[in-house]
């Protein structure tokens, strides 16, 4: 290990494997429970294969979060590969029990753990993750890691169109868009996080597909200051050909300085179903 700051976040990340391989950035996995079956995520499932299933299966899956034990094994891992410290940002805490079991863990392992709550999921937490791992990059200590951390978050925008509510709202983590159920399960609604919060918020809701990827391509980028430095990613649930005609036009028009697509984990993609299309950024 050539850095003596360990580097942690969960599957639910969403960065492609490339920068998780540059930065030296450990993933631990969620776990899928889909009937008697359990899948870790991008383990023993792959996004394709899940959202193939998901689409067919009358069965709905549910989620995990991982345990203490769980995490506590990166941590060692860590150590053992010569980490004098541990920074370990998880999915928001509103969202799911990987945060506390991140807590727990780090009372069981002998050197300092950072504990990041990042107030959110996909590629938000994944910026949040690339921050850190950058700032380590230029020589930054855990303090100033923290710091990068929260500067990203404090200017990112995630807002998600989906093709349907039913996920969401059979998996119990609607939250604040609860006001969509009932008779506008059949509308392509918007969601979003929020940062300070953590949890999931409702939006604009839209007709049809068309309008609704119009919608999200408008209300984005109204939040973000286009004239600095963009870092932004689209995500996508089985949805590639979407997310790149999306990238093509964002890369033509506004030419971000980072620009990333992305499959959404199968551990979100359990309550935001197929073909839901993200875009998650932020400014420098």
């Amino acid at each position: 290990m050539k850095n003596s700051i360990a580097l942690i976040t969960d599957s639910t990340c969403d960065l492609p494997q490339e920068l998780l391989d540059l930065y030296e950035i450990t993933v631990v996995p969620l776990t899928i429970v889909w009937g008697e079956e359990q899948f870790l995520d991008g383990v023993d499932i792959q996004p394709q294969e899940f959202y193939q299933r998901l689409d067919t299966d009358s069965v709905i899956p549910t989620t995990s979060q991982p345990t203490p034990k769980d995490i506590l094994k990166a941590y060692e891992q860590a150590k053992q590969n010569g980490a004098k410290e541990i920074m370990i940002i998880t999915i928001s805490s509103a969202m799911s029990g990987t945060h506390q079991s991140a807590k727990l863990a780090a009372n069981m392992i002998d050197i300092p753990v950072h504990i990041v709550d990042s107030k959110s999921n996909s590629m938000s937490l994944g910026w949040q993750v690339l921050a850190a791992a950058r700032a380590r990059e230029n020589g930054a200590d855990a303090n100033a890691m923290r710091a990068a951390v929260e500067q990203a978050r404090k200017r990112m925008v995630y807002i998600i169109s989906l093709d349907t509510l039913e996920y969401l709202h059979k998996g119990g983590r609607i939250g604040g868009a609860s006001t969509f159920i009932g008779t506008l399960l059949h509308l392509k609604p918007q969601i979003s996080v929020n940062h300070e919060t953590g949890e999931v918020e409702g939006g604009r809701r839209s007709r049809t597909r068309k309008k609704a990827l119009k919608d999200l391509y408008q209300d984005f980028f109204a939040q973000i200051d286009t004239s600095k430095k963009m870092r932004i990613a689209v995500l996508h649930n089985a949805a590639l050909p979407t997310a790149e005609k999306i990238a093509e036009k964002i890369q033509t028009e506004l030419a971000p300085e980072e620009l990333l697509i992305s499959v959404v984990s199968p551990i979100l993609g359990v309550h935001t179903g197929p073909r839901a299309i993200a875009l998650c950024g932020y400014t420098e």
